[in-house]
């Protein structure tokens, strides 16, 4: 019987059991686990929801629910008529249609759970050898973990995110072609955590340019790829940014088990870096979404004893949390929860520091969102004016995002020439973004 491993994957990477899912979807308790074993199909009307649900278009459901093998799907035109092991730069140079990308997460797929397999197999030839890495292998896989770090860095300065993805493609591109040679678990192992980094990078570009499709489905195999190689931090960090996508959709209570998930991976990993208080942070934006004051200040305080820790508490990359950053996230979750009073002081406190133009944009969201909440219609206009430059000088999907959800507010204080013209300059940047 033909399984539909996929469905699975992706149902757990957004954090529902099988029952779970069943029940949002008004459905027997058992119906998910048929699907997902091939001994049933969703009905027509069900189709629609669970799309929904996985957040996933219905033509990417269709491919979910598809009994082949990942290998076996079609596959773009491109794969067939190009050399093997070679990368089509012409497809990197813009975003495109997500062609390629799809080829290089399907073979990563693929090869993920080929390689683990082989791997696991006794070897008939002596034991001894099947520990020994090969000369050339180990250089390699720290190879791809040096171009990772220059790589974080690239898009941490680049105004531009997107610019950094052609070279983030190839890296993946190259990394798949050495799954291939893995031949012993440790370097399985460190190509796993290479790949686990960089698809993480891959998500970030993604999500800044608002294609949380592909961002989910990056981070999803971020996940896959820390837990096999055995790294509880990178894994949790995954699962972090996956929750960041139904946070951005407002989807705080979808958020939640994801991020629970990554706090129980977190306190599996190193003591000493910071991720098990990132992943803190991004709770308490999260129970600050559904309203739950309480949980949110016990969150953003487990998050504040990250300046209890001593030497390097991360590594720049898929790790970047120093607390810098907590004056910012906590005026965001006290704006959130509706509590000016509490968010003035973290907000300007935050304005005062020396942020990047992408975190700028946000602090000034915030600011505008507080001149609305007290009807202070000057410092919503100043506020919000500023934040709209900084979108158009980065083209930064996230901060477009983020004023898009000021949108709605925006209209208590209509019918202000000003406003008007203000919620019209943010949904043309929208649809810019």
């Amino acid at each position: 019987m033909p399984t539909r491993r996929r469905l699975a994957m992706r149902r757990r990477a957004l954090g529902y059991s099988q029952e779970e899912l069943a029940e949002m979807l008004g459905v027997d308790r058992t119906s998910v686990g048929r699907w997902e074993r091939g001994e049933a199909d969703p009905q027509p009307h069900n189709r629609p929801k669970l799309a929904s649900f996985l957040k996933v278009t219905l033509s990417e459901l269709d491919a979910l629910l598809s009994t082949k093998a990942s290998w076996e799907i079609e596959q773009p035109v491109t794969r067939a008529t190009r050399p093997k092991g070679t990368f089509d730069r012409a497809a990197a140079d813009h975003l495109g249609t997500g062609d390629l990308d799809d080829m290089i997460r399907r073979d990563f797929l693929r090869l993920l759970t080929i390689t683990s397999t082989l791997i696991s197999l006794p070897n008939t030839a002596d034991s001894r050898a099947s520990d020994t890495t090969h000369p050339f292998q180990a250089p390699a896989a720290e190879d791809f973990n040096l171009m990772n770090a220059h790589l974080w860095q690239v898009f941490s300065l680049a105004k531009n995110k997107r610019s950094a993805l052609p070279l983030v493609r190839e890296q993946l591109s190259t990394l798949n072609s050495s799954m291939r040679s893995a031949g012993n678990q440790i370097t399985h192992r460190q190509l796993c955590t290479a790949a686990g980094d960089a698809f993480q990078l891959a998500g970030e570009i993604f999500f800044d340019s608002n294609r949380y499709t592909d961002a989910a489905h990056c981070y999803s195999l971020a996940a896959s790829a820390s837990r096999e190689a055995g790294s509880p931090d990178l894994w949790a960090c995954a699962l972090t940014r996956h929750a960041f996508i139904g946070m951005h959709e407002r989807n705080f209570k979808d958020a939640v088990p994801i991020l629970s998930a990554a706090a129980n991976i977190a306190r599996r990993g190193d003591s000493q870096l910071s991720t098990r208080h990132w992943v803190a942070a991004v709770q308490a934006e999260a129970f600050a979404g559904i309203g739950d004051l309480d949980s949110c200040k016990r969150a953003l305080d487990e998050a504040e004893q990250v300046h209890a820790l001593s030497g390097q508490v991360h590594n720049g990359g898929w790790l970047r949390f120093d607390g810098s950053r907590l004056a910012e996230e906590r005026g965001t979750c006290y704006v959130e929860l509706g509590r000016p009073d509490l968010a003035e002081a973290a907000l300007t406190e935050a304005l005062s520091q020396n942020l990047s133009a992408r975190r700028k944009g946000s602090v000034l969201t915030g600011l505008a969102s507080l001149g609305v909440q007290r009807r202070d219609t000057e410092q919503a206009l100043g506020c919000a004016n500023a934040a709209i430059e900084l979108a158009h000088q980065t083209g930064s999907g996230y901060v477009a995002r983020k004023l898009n959800s000021l949108r709605a507010q925006l209209e208590s204080l209509m019918p202000d020439s000003r406003v008007s013209q203000l919620v019209f300059h943010i949904s043309t940047l929208n649809v810019a973004g």
